[in-house]
């Protein structure tokens, strides 16, 4: 009868959380099974892809891309279901609580302080990178960025997917001033007043705007190692804040108010009600361009000392019930197949995170529409970006100044 019962409810759980598996996967034992095992253990069954789903062009291209593809190749089925990560993050703890290992998350798109917190709960499914013929064949597998998640290191617990750089962006029919650090973009934003403005932190967008603010200003070498303390770092990033205070008169709105996303200054920038835009994305802003979306005078910003890059990952919770399914998905994520379709403008535009070095010259060509900024400095360390976001949030959007 108990077994009856607890069926009946697993039952329950899976419809409501976007369903189990067509074909319940036993996980095998990972570590003792070759590729060709788990590619044979993972055949139609279905792998339900959790990440954010605020991003039409993503979803588009996995919709249209991914999936098809997945199941011709694999006969595995793909579900994308959207979600904020914090949501997906406190599912993985409520099922750990009630120790729930029948979860119907078998992929997550993560990186940063989420990794971080998944890693530090042991939510997560690992070390499994080591067993994918992508990751092996076509990674730098000793980059930082591939083994170190905003200070965290990585352990095989994640999969690198993709690589994003933060660029401010202008349109340059509007501003004429040549910009390539702080200083000359708090010139040409006091010259024109109303017409630059940032995402409210925590966006992770207007985060990355202060954040490389603070680097261009302070210097990276002097936050990197940090203490995780609010007074320590108050003080190390003072000059920053200033700087912030300074501009903020002469932002859009007076900087009264900030847009609460990067989709909504998005928009602004669309309509020219902003001249300025800023992503994490410069071949997602090109697409934009060649829709008609932005203007064709949109340019780039690069900073002298640097343009914030990171990595953003897949990984496996513990709680999945297709461990085998996932690893198969993830390793055509980080096939030359799937990452030259996904860094073309004209799909997505994320840059690719495999080395072009170890692509031979036939495949390196599908390459060739991407833009990467060539000086990049190194994301923080994961505990001090919620401090950094406190201290703007005290500091500049409460502050009187």
């Amino acid at each position: 009868m108990k077994k009856r019962v607890l069926i009946f409810l697993c039952i329950l759980l899976t419809i409501s959380l976007a369903g189990c598996s067509n074909k319940l996967v036993s996980n095998i034992d990972i570590s003792n099974s070759s590729y060709e095992e788990i590619l044979k253990a993972a055949k139609g069954s279905t792998v339900n892809f959790y990440g954010y789903g605020g991003d039409e062009v993503m979803n588009k291209w996995f919709d249209t891309e991914v999936i098809p593809q997945m199941k011709e190749k694999y006969d595995i089925k793909v579900k994308r279901i959207g979600m904020d990560i914090e949501n997906i993050l406190n599912q993985l703890l409520s099922e750990k609580q009630v120790n729930n290992s029948k979860g119907v998350i078998d992929v997550v798109w993560i990186n940063g302080e989420n990794f971080k917190t998944a890693k530090d709960n042991d939510l997560l499914f690992g070390p499994f990178v080591e067993k994918l013929p992508n990751y092996k064949n076509y990674v730098d597998i000793k980059s930082e960025g591939v083994n170190i998640d905003f200070g965290t290191n990585v352990d095989g617990m994640e999969a690198p997917w993709g690589k994003a750089q933060f660029a401010v962006i202008k349109n340059s029919s509007n501003i004429n001033e040549a910009i390539t650090n702080t200083e000359n973009l708090k010139e040409a934003i006091k010259k024109y007043p109303g017409k630059f403005t940032y995402p409210a932190l925590p966006d992770f967008t207007g985060s990355a705007f202060v954040r490389n603010v603070i680097y261009d200003i302070v210097g990276y070498d002097n936050v990197k190692n940090l203490p995780e303390d609010e007074e320590k770092v108050k003080e190390a990033i003072k000059p920053a804040i200033d700087y912030l205070n300074e501009i903020k008169p002469y932002l859009w709105n007076k900087g009264k108010t900030y847009p609460q996303t990067a989709s909504q200054l998005d928009n602004m920038y669309s309509d020219n009600e902003v001249y300025f835009d800023m992503t994490y994305s410069p071949n997602g802003v090109m697409s934009r361009v060649n829709s008609g979306e932005f203007s064709k005078d949109t340019e780039i910003i690069e900073f002298d000392k640097g343009n914030i890059s990171n990595t953003h990952f897949l990984a496996i919770p513990k709680s999945s019930q297709n461990h085998a399914g996932a690893m198969v998905l993830i390793d055509y994520l980080m096939s030359i197949e799937s990452q030259s379709s996904k860094s073309n403008i004209e799909n997505w535009g994320d840059t690719t995170v495999l080395d072009i070095d170890k692509i031979n010259d036939k495949e390196k060509s599908k390459f060739s529409d991407s833009i990467i900024i060539e000086k990049s400095v190194p994301e923080l360390k994961a505990g001090l970006v919620p401090i950094i976001e406190k201290i703007w949030i005290e500091e500049v959007l409460e502050s009187e100044k």
